[in-house]
This record gives structure tokens, sequence and C-alpha cells, in this order.
């Protein structure tokens, strides 16, 4: 019905004129007294042809109207089938729509440009800060001290935060380096373990763990940064003589528990949206909000799932779920 009303208002001058055409031979039929039938009859006979004169150019305008809503259904760059211009109008528009999407095409490849230029000096970057970051430990190594192990567990945080870096610029990027191998889940953990095992020693935490044994199809890399996050975070949150417990339940699934201060309520629904704290990030100063944000961009990337279970002073409970899914672009 809308379209049809907007062809009407479209060809409002051609029905208003022929409407003053009509009244004006019927007030001169009714002038000479002629019957009403003679009136009626050629009224109606015009009013006839000047509908079924309409109906092509309406026929017309809802191909070319479905045409388009079709088009704008499309991505930008497939919509190149333009409906056929009738009027110069309609060949300058299109013309004009040519011209400025010739135009966002070169925009957005000079973006593209400058963005894989951005993602590889920070690559660069990252690489070359992390030599003198490994230097600096094999020095603090010479020296078993709580100064040299509080100064090893900052080079380790300085470590994530340019992972973490790293990784934000590459999950937006247009390309990724995704290697979907079997691994051994507990070759992943320990590695994380490892890593960040001076923090377990160092805070006084109990780690409760006992080989998966399950293999999961996927990235090596980005699954062991996930993990690393997770336990970061429960070492972030747990206090000294808690307990860290990571453990398989079914089906396939990762979980990393703790006994730390937990997640208010109102938080939890949104720990996974970027740049959120809660309550304990606040609390804490430290916090990015980017971590739990990127573990569940990474785990979308990869077919897996992550979510959270927690309560105030009851400890948190991060569930991974590797059993596949059909992989969705980030």
């Amino acid at each position: 019905m809308r379209i049809v009303c907007s062809y009407l208002y479209r060809r409002r001058r051609e029905i208003v004129l022929f409407l003053f055409f009509a009244f004006v031979f019927a007030g001169a039929f009714l002038l000479y007294r002629l019957p009403v039938e003679a009136v009626m009859y050629p009224t109606l006979i015009c009013a006839v042809v000047g509908l079924l004169a309409l109906v092509p150019g309406f026929l017309r305008a809802r191909r070319k109207h479905r045409l388009l809503i079709e088009l704008a259904a499309l991505p930008a760059a497939l919509m190149e089938r333009f409906p056929e211009p009738r009027t110069q109008d309609d060949e300058d528009y299109q013309q004009i729509i040519g011209a400025l999407r010739e135009e966002e095409r070169r925009l957005k490849s000079a973006m593209e440009l400058r963005y894989a230029d951005m993602i590889d000096y920070y690559t660069v970057w990252a690489h070359q800060i992390k030599t003198p970051i490994a230097s600096m430990r094999l020095t603090l190594q010479e020296e078993d001290s709580e100064l040299s192990r509080a100064v090893s567990e900052d080079l380790l945080r300085i470590e994530q935060y340019v992972e973490m870096v790293l990784c934000y610029l590459r999950l937006d990027s247009e390309s990724t380096d995704y290697v979907f191998r079997e691994q051994e889940l507990d070759t992943i953990v320990r590695q994380a373990v490892k890593r960040l095992s001076g923090q377990f020693i160092r805070r006084r935490i109990r780690l409760c763990y006992e080989p998966l044994c399950a293999q999961v199809l996927t990235d090596e890399k980005w699954l062991l940064f996930v993990v690393e996050q997770v336990l970061t975070n429960a070492l972030k949150y747990t206090m000294p003589g808690g307990t860290i417990t990571v453990f398989l339940e079914e089906p396939l699934t990762l979980c990393i528990q703790d006994t730390g201060i937990g997640i208010a309520p109102e938080d939890l629904p949104r720990v996974f949206e970027k740049g959120y704290t809660g309550v304990n990030g606040r609390a804490d100063k430290k916090a990015s909000g980017l971590g739990l944000y990127l573990c569940r961009r990474i785990c979308t990337a990869l077919g897996h799932t992550i979510t959270a279970n927690s309560s105030p002073d009851s400890g948190t409970v991060i569930r991974i779920r590797l059993a596949r899914r059909d992989l969705r672009p980030e």
C-alpha cells in the first residue's frame, strides 16, 4: 500500500490535470443541458483509460523498488546491479552513488594500509621490548631475594600487558594466525601454571591440579593466552592461603575455580564486556577491563565458549567449553 501511495503522489500532477479537464468538460456538457448519461459515460471511459495508462508505470516503479530493497540488503561491495535508468535524473543519481562508492573504496583501502602498518609497528615493538625484559629476568635470577622476586612479577605483568595489546590488535586485523591442531590440554595448562608459578609461591596460594588427559582441537597459542588470563585473574583476587583448582567437566569443559572474593551479582552479567571492571576492578585500581573481554572474543573465534559463575566471598568458577562448534567470524 505504501508503494501505491508513493507512486500516486509522484503522479499527482497528471492526476490533478486529468480531474481538472474532466471537470471542465462536465461543466461544458451541463451548461448545454446534455443528458447526464452523455456526461458520465465519457468521464468513466477517460477515467478507466487514465488508470490503465498508470498501470505500466506502477509496475515499473514496483520492480525498481524491489530491486533497490534487495540491493540495500547486500554488502556495499556487491551493490553493482542498479535498475536501468529511465530518466536523466536516475542516471545522474547513479553516477553520484558510483563516485561515492569509489571514494569509499579508496578510503577503506588507505585505512587498511595504515592499520596494517600500525600492526607491523607494534609487533616489532613488542618483540623488541621482550629482549630487555628477558635480559632483566636473567639478571634477577642471579639473586634470590624478596626484591628480585617482586621485580620478576612486575616484569611478567609487563609482558602480559604487551601480549594483551598485540592480541587486541590482531583480533581486529583482517588476517589471523590461527593454527588448529589436536592439542594436549595438559600441555597448555602446564605452560600457563609454570609461567605464573612465582606468583603462586609468593602469594602462598595452593594449586589443585591433576592431569586432565584430554585432547582438544584448538590453537595452542591463543588458548594459552585465555588460560593464563583466567589464572592471572584468579591469583589477583584470591587471598593468601586460598586455593585455585583446575579440573575438567563434561562435555570437554575446562574449569578454573578459585576461593577468592568473588564477583558481585550486578557485575556478573557484564564481566566479559570491553572495559568493564566492576566493583573489584575499581577497588584494585589496576584492572583494565580487557582481559576477560579478550578471552571471550578469542573463545568465540576458536569455536569455544566461556562463562563465569560466582558469588561474593565464595569464589569464582570460569568454564571454558572446548567442544567444537561452528566458527563465527570476529
